[in-house]
């Protein structure tokens, strides 16, 4: 737990009146008692960040796909679509950086990343 949970947690449990450990004891049954529930927060949450992930490879390998474009031009080639697909990937990274952006601020409880 760093520091900033640590502190969400120490704040909801007095927000509660109830001690730190007995929030998390509650905090813990709660969960327990729910684990579908529990389960597929996790999961949901695991899944964004594996497909955050997939989708920053796919922009890697996209640069390195760029950079050959980038050798052919300098080498007389043609790239009639160019400018469109570059959009394109401009928008797709755009959106994975606001979806990590609102991953980070959901984790953090809504406060801006």
């Amino acid at each position: 737990m760093n520091d900033a949970e640590y502190q969400r947690f120490t704040d909801a449990a007095a927000q509660c009146q109830m001690t730190n450990a007995a929030f998390l004891a509650y905090a813990v049954d709660r969960a327990a008692r729910d684990l579908n529930r529990t389960a597929a927060e996790i999961a949901t949450e695991r899944d964004v960040i594996n497909e955050l992930f997939t989708a920053r490879r796919h922009l890697g390998r996209i640069h390195g796909l760029f950079n050959q474009v980038a050798k052919a031009l300098n080498s007389g080639a043609d790239a009639p679509h160019l400018d469109a697909t570059a959009r394109a990937v401009l928008g797709a990274a755009r959106r994975m950086e606001d979806a990590a952006d609102a991953l980070l601020a959901h984790r953090d409880g809504g406060a801006p990343a």
